[in-house]
């Protein structure tokens, strides 16, 4: 088996079909059919399968996945060491990154990197943590940085960042700006939080859920919002509370939109990671890309993160505040 043949064989299953594969590898489709034809003939074993007019993995091809995407990692890895050698400040470096991390900071460390590199071909894809994580393991990412520690042993995960979260709120809610002794004493209010998706390392419902259930609070009202921005934008408008880092409504909070409620019992962090292949190769480009988020993350301010902000409102509340 090639890596070639094995790589073929990933595209059309990521893809859905030939004719799919085809297009992406920009070969035509007679000619993915005999590879994979080929690759069965060596095998001895189909590994698709035609259902209901879908190509689907058959049981043979399912086993092959984990191991066509390290052999073909491995075969980039190869290729990527061996043209390291004559050109060291080139070539592509791949950044994956958990979407709620693609913030303002995120550009600007692009942004200084593009600059001091700019033979560097530097990409950006956007997912879940886990999501991240494969795209690290698969080589199609070379740098994640993702949320909490991904306990595969195949990946190498480094702290970057351990930021404490906050209780948000209106800036007219009334306990914005004050603080309370006990998490206990915010059970009555509606919670706005991610929903629980496989892969997800936000503060998803059942984060916001398991810290009233350890301290036997039971459970709390809640509405489930996939989107941080509208996330932000409920809780401006008093719709609910929501349980975020400094860092993702630092605008918000200097302009006076939102507030903070300080919670006396609250200790509850968010780890942010950086990810790559454990032994994989890494060129010099993506080496330079990893210090430069490690320098700037280590800047990182968060000496005001678990405090409330006692700023006065400077906008409008837009709809008055629904107690759940």
């Amino acid at each position: 088996m090639d890596s070639d043949a094995l790589n073929t064989f990933l595209v059309v299953h990521r893809r859905g079909g030939i004719s799919n594969a085809a297009k992406f590898l920009h070969r035509s489709q007679p000619a993915i059919s005999r590879r994979i034809a080929l690759l069965e003939q060596e095998l001895g074993v189909p590994l698709f399968e035609r259902i209901a007019g879908r190509t689907r993995l058959s049981d043979a091809g399912r086993v092959l996945i984990p191991y066509a995407e390290r052999a073909v990692a491995a075969a980039q890895d190869a290729e990527q060491a061996i043209r390291a050698l004559t050109k060291q400040n080139s070539g592509p470096v791949s950044l994956a990154v958990t979407g709620t991390l693609a913030d303002g900071r995120l550009s600007g460390i692009m942004k200084r990197f593009a600059a001091e590199n700019p033979a560097v071909a530097l990409g950006l894809r956007t997912a879940t943590s886990a999501e991240v994580s494969d795209l690290i393991r698969r080589g199609e990412a070379t740098i994640g940085l993702r949320y909490n520690t991904d306990r595969a042993g195949d990946l190498a995960c480094e702290l970057v960042l351990s930021e404490p979260l906050q209780v948000v709120c209106a800036s007219d809610h009334p306990l914005a700006g004050k603080r309370v002794k006990q998490l206990a004493e915010l059970r009555g209010e509606r919670w706005i939080a991610f929903p629980e998706t496989r892969g997800r390392r936000e503060i998803a419902a059942a984060h916001v859920f398991a810290l009233f259930l350890t301290q036997g609070l039971g459970d709390v009202e809640w509405t489930a919002v996939d989107s941080l921005t509208a996330q932000k934008r409920l809780v401006e408008a008093g719709f609910g509370l929501a349980l975020l880092a400094q860092s993702h409504v630092a605008e918000e909070l200097h302009a006076g939109a939102i507030s903070t409620i300080a919670v006396g019992d609250l200790a509850a962090d968010q780890h942010i990671v950086l990810v790559s292949r454990r032994g994989g190769f890494l060129s010099a480009a993506a080496q330079r890309l990893l210090e430069t988020i490690r320098r700037d993350y280590a800047t990182r301010d968060v000496s005001t993160s678990r405090g409330a902000r006692k700023r006065p409102p400077t906008r409008k509340v837009v709809a008055r505040r629904r107690r759940g």
